[in-house]
Order: C-alpha cells, then sequence, then structure tokens
C-alpha cells in the first residue's frame, strides 16, 4: 500500500510496478467530518471520475459501510468493539460483516487503509 496525498494505491505483492496495481483509494474532499472515500479498480477507464465502490461513515467511531459503486447497494460494514481491555490496552478491535459474492481479502485490505487514515489523523 503506497500513498499519496490522500490517495492510496493498492499493488499485488511488494510490487509497485502499474501493471501489479489492484486498486486506488481516493478521499472525496480534503476536508472531512466524516470518513467518505471512493475506491477505483485498476481497469477503471473513467479517470477517476466514476467509483467502483465507496466507503462512507464516522471512522472516529470506527463505524463504516462499503457501497457497491454510488449506489446504496451494500457490501460490507464495520463497526468498533468495544471492550474493557480494548478501551484500556488502546487497542482496537473491529467487527466487520461481509455480504456473500464480496471479496473477504479486499474488504480487509480497506479496512487497513482506514485504520493508517486513523493513524495519521491522529498524530
Amino acid at each position: 500500500v503506497f500513498t499519496m496525498h490522500d490517495k492510496w494505491k493498492v499493488f499485488r505483492g511488494d510490487s509497485a510496478a502499474a501493471n501489479d496495481l489492484l486498486f486506488t483509494v481516493k478521499r472525496t474532499s480534503i476536508f472531512q467530518l466524516k470518513t467518505k472515500l471512493d475506491v477505483f479498480l485498476a481497469g477503471n477507464t473513467t479517470a477517476e471520475q466514476v467509483c467502483d465502490f465507496k466507503i462512507k461513515g464516522n471512522y472516529f467511531e470506527r463505524s463504516c459501510a462499503f457501497y457497491r459503486g454510488n449506489s446504496n447497494v451494500l457490501i460490507a460494514q464495520m463497526n468498533r468493539k468495544f471492550t474493557l481491555s480494548n478501551v484500556l490496552l488502546g487497542k482496537d478491535t473491529y467487527s466487520v460483516s461481509v455480504f456473500p459474492h464480496v471479496d473477504y481479502l479486499f474488504i480487509a485490505a480497506l479496512v487497513v487503509i482506514l485504520d493508517e487514515i486513523h493513524r495519521d489523523q491522529s498524530k
């Protein structure tokens, strides 16, 4: 996962070659009160104008929904699990629900990117 100014690129393996690009995640705007990210698959030919997936939510509350394109078709949800040990130890544990026929590893990669965004904003 590589980042450049509110854009994250995910590549196959350890490669950074353009032909190994899997997908790109981009903030919908620079200033956000709530999380809004667009996801573009490598084969998307719209010059990042029409997203393949969208992430919306409130990451500070650790609650996000993953949608197919600009539709309201929900493909996954993420929520923070609040436990006493997590609060005391400062750890985050998530509950992630992935709908049928959706790639679990794709959603896991998006959750990692969301976590990195939050860590960067917390500094």
